[in-house]
């Protein structure tokens, strides 16, 4: 099983984007997607504070792994899902 973490805000209109770009992929492999927003935990701003959005993604019971921040990069998203 494949699961994404997106490290978000609410008014984020890049977030929006990349939620959409990433839901795309949903039809070749499943996945899921949990959407995570940074402003709710200071830990978590302090980490992604600048860099929102940022994608995680993680395989089975694997290691997670940044896949990209800003703008869906879809040759890294395709590397990861291979």
């Amino acid at each position: 099983m494949i699961q994404f973490t997106l490290y978000s805000r609410s008014y984020c209109h890049l977030c929006d984007d990349m939620l959409q770009a990433l839901q795309a992929y949903n039809a070749e492999q499943a996945f899921t997607v949990k959407v995570v927003d940074v402003d709710a935990d200071d830990a978590l701003v302090a980490l992604y504070d600048e860099l929102v959005p940022v994608l995680i993604g993680k395989k089975g019971d694997g290691e997670e792994q940044q896949i990209c921040h800003y703008f869906l990069d879809h040759a890294k998203l395709k590397d990861f899902l291979s």
